[in-house]
Order: structure tokens, then sequence, then C-alpha cells
């Protein structure tokens, strides 16, 4: 009779230990999962955030070259050039403003982008020359706000 009870006990011990490592397997599992996923969001939303920045920066160059192409002559080759480019940098920055929004629900962050954008494309619009360095420098300073604001997200 006890050879009995210890082969009970034996089994039960290792039933009681299979399913105690299969417990903590699954949870570790899961942990590596969690990891993996909030790794590759964070990887995602750095290769996001800079290409729309970087795009918001060209966008911003292009924009100061329309302006500047237009004080030439606004019906000149150059100026149709310059203007055509910024349309197409314009485009790029919409872009990247857009995958900026769907990888991230912060809104301060989505707030600072669409600020970043917003200044940027009203570089070209800027009456004389002290309005259009004004612009710029708050196009820029709203490209770094959003740069701060967004790298709290991929630490």
């Amino acid at each position: 009779m006890e050879a009995i009870w210890t082969s009970v006990v034996a089994v039960g011990g290792t039933l009681l230990g299979s399913v105690i490592t299969h417990t903590f397997q699954r949870l570790a599992a899961r942990r590596t999962e969690a990891f993996a996923r909030s790794e590759a969001l964070r990887q995602e939303r750095m290769a996001v955030y800079s290409a729309f920045a970087g795009a918001v920066e060209d966008y911003r160059h292009g924009q100061a070259a329309r302006w500047y192409r237009k004080l030439e002559g606004p019906d000149g080759e150059a100026f149709i050039a310059a203007r055509d480019e910024a349309h197409r940098l314009r485009t790029v920055a919409r872009q990247s403003l857009y995958r900026v929004k769907l990888t991230t629900d912060d809104r301060e962050v989505i707030l600072a982008a669409e600020l970043a954008y917003e200044n940027t494309r009203d570089v070209s619009k800027a009456q004389g020359q002290g309005a259009r360095d004004a612009q710029d420098t708050a196009a820029r300073r709203a490209i770094e706000a959003f740069v701060s604001s967004a790298s709290p997200l991929v630490r």
C-alpha cells in the first residue's frame, strides 16, 4: 500500500511540476511577445518620426527657394521649377504626416507634427524678407518642438 501512495505522490508531483512549468513558460512567452511588439513599434516610430522631420526640413528649404525665386520673377522658369519642387516636397511631407498620425495616439505629438507642417507651408506666403525670416524661424522651431515631443515615445 505504501508503494501505491509513493507512486501517487510521484505522479501528482510530476503533474504539478508540468502544470507549473507550462504556466511559467506561457507567461514568459507572453512577456517576450509583448517586448518584441513594443520594440517593433519603437523602431517603426523612430523611422517614421525621423522621416517626417527630414521631409518637413526639405519642404522648408523648398519653400524658401520658392519664395526667393518668386522675388526674381514670378513668371520665370526658375520660379516655376522651384514652385513645382515645393509642391512635390509638400506631398512628401504630407505623406510623412499621415504616417506620424498612424503610428501614435499621442495627441501632443500629432499636434506638434501638424504645427510643423503648417508653419512650413506658410513660409512661401510671407510678405517681405522680415516676414519670411520670421516664418522660417517659426517653422524650424516647430520642427524642433515636434522632435522634442516625439522623442520620449522612441526611448
